[in-house]
């Protein structure tokens, strides 16, 4: 996930554009701060949002799939998509499964559909990290993931 400064080309605003926020429910306390993050960075950016939940970060790409199709057949295609959790390593080796595989996952949706894609999916140690990069007064992910997106509509649309 990259980062950006305030005056970078890549934060100019894409007007119009529809962005899918897609959020994880499992730790939502961290995932609320990415969510608040995105959506103020999204606003700035002039892009319109709908946000779906799902149950963890595993279920992200699966949803964002259904949710491209469905609203390609309303003909109402979104143009991007923020996808937003956070996975805490544990004291087993399911932290990297998940970590990995909803990575993996996110990754051949973007590059299958040729879809912007904002990763905001924190894969951290622990708690305190987790909040220091969720907190949009801290480490604000969340907006990074939404600019990322933007950037990438920006490039497809042409105005890169």
């Amino acid at each position: 996930m990259a980062g950006f400064a305030p005056d970078d080309v890549d934060a100019a605003p894409a007007p119009g554009a529809r962005i899918l926020v897609i959020t994880a429910k499992f730790n939502g306390n961290i995932v609320s701060l990415l969510r608040e993050g995105a959506l103020d960075a999204l606003r700035a950016l002039q892009a319109q949002a709908t946000v779906i939940e799902v149950p963890g970060a595993l279920e992200l790409a699966v949803a964002a799939a259904i949710a491209l199709d469905e609203a390609e057949i309303a003909g109402a295609p979104y143009d991007g998509v923020v996808a937003l959790g956070c996975v805490i390593r544990g004291e087993t080796y399911h932290f990297e499964l998940v970590a990995n595989e909803s990575a993996r996952a996110l990754t051949d949706l973007s590059v299958s559909r040729r879809l912007p894609l904002g990763n905001g999916v924190l894969t951290v140690e622990n708690e305190a990290q987790a909040i220091m990069r969720a907190d949009p007064k801290q480490g604000d992910k969340g907006a990074d993931a939404a600019r990322a997106a933007i950037a990438l509509v920006r490039l497809k649309r042409g105005v890169a």
